[in-house]
């Protein structure tokens, strides 16, 4: 049966023996996500099942509880993953462009070098996470994670990267050397203080582990080490220990590697030879009397022998040797490779280490031993369940560079996923955690086709934007002034640059749109403007056009004029860029209130001439919606009563007046709340019939108006009649 965790809220929302109430009172616990990052907020809500017993007394404070899934990193944990995402953006590229330049090349050697030049980037940056916080595992701030977290990290990818990212040239080699150097890196064996020891004493081989330290070190390939200690045996009173000795020592110098060899052929020859050598020396050793193997203290014939057996390769002898000296599997399966089968390959390591597992099992506890045990078994799938549990960092990046060496299925699963999508889209979840790491958590999702796009999509339309000057005197320097100053910076920037990085262009307009949002309730009408036509949402723009028109209704012409004066330069970019009917609607509009304010503009600094030609063209042109035709003619009436000189000329004065004969007999015909229903919101009564009224002014201006211009014979004669 699956165990259940419980989580226990703090301070208690039902005191004890409260739960009955709390159940009656009609409510329930109730639970919402957060869409900036994995927190949960916990709070008691009405249960909608019973929807009857809600009392809405009880209680009468309500608490809200917030939790969250994964601990957000902190400290040098963030620097770890934040410095580590720098090598898996570059592995993506180098993927990306072998995949669409010269894919054929993505299996090929090259390719496969520069995968591992990566990995040992990662494994580099493991170990330097690791000696950072072993020096302040004691500092001031707390670590997020203990030392030998990292320890282990280092030890897995490292591991993974001698197994399955062989140098070139050497993925048919024995890799046995690479085995034992990777073993004496991570898992020091016997320790220096054993040594310092041992060296300190006048009779080495009288201390309980002057034995234990030299095959320790004869398996661990520690010539040197070794060689030092046979030579003290000089002085040891078997004179058949120091004959032996003698013999041994320069077999363990001249133990043959590969690496010290220019080709495998030269390599075998030699270790043949070296065999022939090390079979000599167990003749000799058998030939020393049974009388003559103790020194009182121990039984030197029977340690030498080991000490033999293991140049020799004897299997049993090196598991029980390893079992006696506290070593594991991984010690025997790297000695495997040294003594017993030197020309070991990758290929055939997995035979071996089942054959040793099934005496020396893994830990199953230690999830960093187990994913050792896996990865020599050549199961890469299996290695990425366990390194899950171990670290998401682990898994993710470790299937991120599997997936180009065919390692695991590229192919997704009932779930759209695939393998690796599946480990990197679990750890952008974790980096999702912390809000403020949104750019990884993005990096990483668009790695992940059109599932992980669309959940990127979420999270930059979710970044906090800044838009909201900060500082309490609106310093020029405040990122929110900047980008009223029209500058694109801050995270504005950042989250516009991530959209075009990875081409989320839909994503782009959706944060435009909620910045044109914040704008227009703000009353920044220009930038509400600019970011709207950025975002392409021409309804949007209809609906600041209504905003900006309603400023004038609200607040009359001297403030509406000051708002709409940075309108005018996106106008002018809307106009070179219009492509339809659609869009060029509400372009027009726009148009239209950046006219009126205009006129309105110039009426108050008196160029009145201007002023008058303006709300003639704004008519004349078809600028002004019908709707507006009214409120035009009646803000004109002090134009046309102008004492001083003729605004108008008589042909304009005639738009006028075909104007207002227009809405006239279209209200007549039941049309006035297409032409007065603006005009009405001006007057105090607010409805058609004062709208009317105020025509009637217009009317009686335009009357007095041509009345002046028959006195000065102005113009020419018009046959238009006025009536009343």
């Amino acid at each position: 049966m699956a165990e259940h965790s419980s989580t226990y809220l703090n301070p208690p929302l039902i005191e004890g023996g409260g739960s009955n109430d709390f159940k009656l009172s009609g409510r329930t616990l109730s639970l919402a996500a957060s869409p900036r990052d994995d927190s949960l907020a916990v709070y008691p809500a009405p249960n909608v099942c019973y929807p009857r017993n809600l009392k809405p007394g009880y209680p009468k404070a309500q608490p809200l509880y917030t939790t969250i899934g994964q601990r957000p990193p902190t400290s040098e944990r963030r620097t770890f993953v934040s410095d580590s995402s720098v090598v898996f953006a570059a592995l993506q590229n180098l993927v990306n462009v072998a995949h669409t330049k010269e894919p054929e090349l993505l299996g090929g050697d090259q390719i496969q070098q520069l995968i591992r030049k990566l990995s040992v980037d990662y494994v580099n940056f493991c170990r330097e996470c690791w000696a950072y916080s072993s020096r302040n595992d004691s500092g001031d701030e707390p670590l997020h994670l203990d030392p030998d977290h990292y320890r282990k990290l280092y030890t897995c990818f490292s591991l993974f990267t001698v197994l399955y990212l062989p140098e070139s040239g050497f993925e048919d080699a024995p890799v046995g050397d690479e085995l034992m150097e990777w073993l004496n890196t991570h898992y020091i064996e016997p320790s220096t203080e054993e040594g310092d020891h041992l060296s300190s004493q006048e009779r080495p081989w009288e201390d309980d582990n002057f034995w234990s330290y030299l095959a320790r070190a004869t398996l661990r390939g520690l010539s040197q080490a070794s060689a030092f200690f046979l030579e003290g045996l000089s002085k040891h009173p078997s004179e058949h220990l120091q004959r032996l000795s003698d013999h041994l020592s320069p077999l363990l110098k001249n133990h043959p590697r590969l690496h010290q060899f220019n080709s495998e052929r030269d390599f075998a020859i030699s270790s043949r030879r070296w065999k022939d050598k090390v079979k000599t020396l167990r003749i000799e050793l058998d030939r020393v009397p049974e009388d003559d193997r103790e020194d009182g203290f121990e039984n030197w014939w029977d340690r030498f022998g080991d000490l033999v057996s293991i140049l020799e390769g004897r299997e049993e002898v090196l598991k029980k040797l390893c079992l006696s000296l506290g070593a594991d599997w991984k010690e025997v399966c790297v000695a495997w490779g040294i003594f017993v089968d030197p020309r070991l390959r990758r290929q055939d390591l997995p035979e071996v280490v089942v054959q040793i597992l099934d005496e020396m099992p893994p830990d199953p506890t230690d999830l960093e031993d187990v994913i050792h045990s896996l990865l020599m078994l050549g199961k890469p799938t299996q290695v990425l369940s366990q390194a899950s549990q171990l670290d998401a960092w682990l898994s993710a990046h470790l299937a991120d560079i599997m997936e180009p060496l065919d390692l695991i299925d590229r192919d997704p699963d009932d779930s759209g996923l695939s393998l690796r999508q599946q480990y990197l889209l679990s750890y952008a979840d974790y980096l999702h955690s912390d809000p403020g790491l949104w750019r990884l958590t993005v990096d990483y999702m668009c790695s992940c086709g059109d599932i992980g796009k669309e959940m990127a999509d979420q999270v930059l339309m979710r970044v906090p934007l800044h838009l909201t000057a900060t500082s309490p005197d609106n310093a020029p320097d405040d990122e929110a002034s900047r980008i009223r100053a029209g500058d694109l910076v801050g995270v504005l920037k950042e989250v516009n640059a991530s959209c075009h990085y990875h081409q989320r262009e839909r994503a782009r307009r959706a944060i435009c749109k909620i910045a044109s949002r914040t704008f227009l309730a703000e009353k920044e009408y220009g930038l509400a403007v600019a970011y709207t036509s950025s975002a392409e949402d021409w309804p949007g723009l209809g609906r600041i056009v209504d905003c900006v028109l309603d400023e004038y209704l609200k607040e009359g012409p001297v403030k509406f004029a000051r708002l709409v004066a940075n309108i005018a330069p996106s106008l002018q970019s809307l106009r070179k860029q219009q492509s339809s009917v659609a869009n060029g609607v509400f372009i027009y509009r726009l148009m239209f209130a950046v006219h009126f304010a205009e006129f309105h503009q110039r009426r108050m600094h008196g160029e009145l001439h201007e002023a008058a030609k303006d709300a003639v063209a704004m008519l004349k042109g078809h600028i002004a919606p019908k709707s507006w035709w009214a409120v035009i003619l009646a803000d004109c009436v002090d134009l046309l009563l102008h004492c001083e000189e003729m605004l108008f000329s008589l042909e304009n004065a005639c738009v006028l007046l075909h104007t207002l004969q227009e809405i006239t007999t279209k209200t007549s015909h039941g049309a006035g709340q297409d032409y007065l229903s603006i005009l009405a919101r001006t007057t105090k009564g607010k409805d058609e019939k004062s709208a009317a009224q105020r025509l009637q002014v217009v009317r009686l201006a335009l009357a007095k108006y041509y009345a002046r211009c028959g006195a000065i014979d102005v113009g020419v004669q018009s046959d238009i009649a006025i009536s009343y």
